[in-house]
């Protein structure tokens, strides 16, 4: 049935319920049923504009970031005597020395990556008091947006979670400002020549981390096609060429669906076997997988064994945490489009146990299919893990 005529079939049948109400259960029935065949009709936009050829700054995704942040010094109090006509005496008139300011990390939904914290944040310091009893300014606050899901680590301990829009996590105070010789006024001092200098700033180090990177991880040996893929469902340009570890970190890209919902993809660093004992930077590409949804395995068919290449990836994953290889996965046997793939294909398909899609993603072939297996995946075990 042409999926356009669900809604005129069920706006009519809603009339028929009217006039006859034992069809109230074949209505509930056929909305039921309506619903489902429209979640799964979802098809993915294929933007018609042409990417740039203009070579732009290289993005770098960052998930992981350690900043040391330093609160603003208070300002000093001030020793001061107020002179008066006729009353050349008149008592202390010093005032106090403004608070500085404080380091504040904000959850924020529209950032997506780390790389705009710089590596040292010093907040604004308070303003020295001055005669007359004036106080000096308070330093303004300094605010740095993080995205949504940053967990904030000190000492390898959890200190913060922003998992909410506008969550906010005071990492480090300002000091707190001097006070003026005229606090120091008493009965017994009528003349205190003292005042306090201001308390300096809290100085801490954090780690940054992203819990989630995105919905799916393209996870595979290098030179597999990880980058291709990306640059075939998304407008991602990560860097494709024919030598190993052209990928060094990770690149997001973006599919959109017609329901106006939008799933990432990250094309993650290229694995190899003793990932999990740290061979080529194994740990720290492990780190990126595991910030992930649901996973992708991205095989390459003109290699011999392929079914060999997923055992190898899904026990580099179990190696290192357990149970990350049993997240929802799927196959993608890229370079369907070589002579020596139909073989390497059959063998494949035969000893999967998980769904296997192939692919070109040079040539395009079969995208479709791997767009829609995504949107599925997403739809089942998001659960609103992630807003993109």
């Amino acid at each position: 049935m042409n999926i356009d005529l669900w809604g005129v079939k069920a706006f009519k049948l809603m009339f028929d319920v009217i006039k006859h109400p034992q069809l109230v259960d074949r209505y509930k029935h056929f909305k039921k049923l309506s619903c489902t065949c429209r979640l799964y009709c979802v098809k993915a936009l294929r933007s018609k504009k042409p990417k740039s050829e203009i070579q732009r700054q290289h993005y770098h995704f960052i998930d992981r970031h350690q900043v040391k942040v330093i609160g603003g010094d208070g300002g000093n109090g001030c020793i001061s005597f107020l002179r008066l006509f006729k009353n050349p005496i008149a008592g202390p008139d010093g005032g106090d020395g403004g608070n500085g300011g404080h380091i504040i990390f904000e959850a924020n939904r529209n950032i997506k990556s780390l790389n705009h914290v710089e590596a040292i944040v010093k907040g604004e310091v308070g303003g020295n008091g001055k005669g007359k009893d004036m106080h000096g300014a308070n330093g303004e606050h300094i605010i740095v947006q993080v995205p949504m899901g940053t967990s904030i680590r000190e000492n390898s301990q959890v200190v913060g979670d922003l998992d909410t829009e506008g969550a906010r996590f005071v990492a480090a105070k300002g000091g707190a400002g001097g006070k003026g010789n005229h606090f120091f006024l008493s009965n017994e001092n009528r003349h205190p020549n003292v005042a306090e200098l201001g308390a300096l700033g809290e100085e801490r180090v954090y780690i940054l981390e992203l819990k989630i990177v995105a919905h799916a991880g393209l996870v595979g040996f290098p030179n597999a096609g990880k980058s291709s893929l990306l640059r075939a469902i998304s407008r991602a340009r990560p860097k494709v060429a024919s030598y190993p570890f052209t990928t060094l970190s990770p690149h997001v890209g973006i599919v959109h669906y017609d329901d106006y919902e939008q799933v990432a993809v990250a094309d993650l660093p290229g694995l190899i076997s003793g990932a999990h004992q740290n061979r080529g930077l194994g740990l720290f590409f492990l780190r990126h997988i595991e910030r992930c949804v649901f996973l992708l395995y991205v095989v390459d068919l003109s290699r011999p064994s392929p079914l060999d290449q997923v055992f190898s990836l899904k026990f580099e994953l179990e190696q290192y945490q357990t149970g990350l290889s049993n997240r929802p996965h799927a196959i993608i046997a890229n370079k369907v489009d070589l002579p020596e793939s139909a073989s390497n294909l059959k063998e494949l398909e035969q000893g999967a146990n998980m769904p296997v899609f192939p692919i070109s993603a040079k040539l395009g072939t079969n995208i479709g299919s791997v767009l829609r297996h995504i949107r599925e995946l997403y739809d089942q075990h998001n659960k609103d893990k992630l807003q993109w």
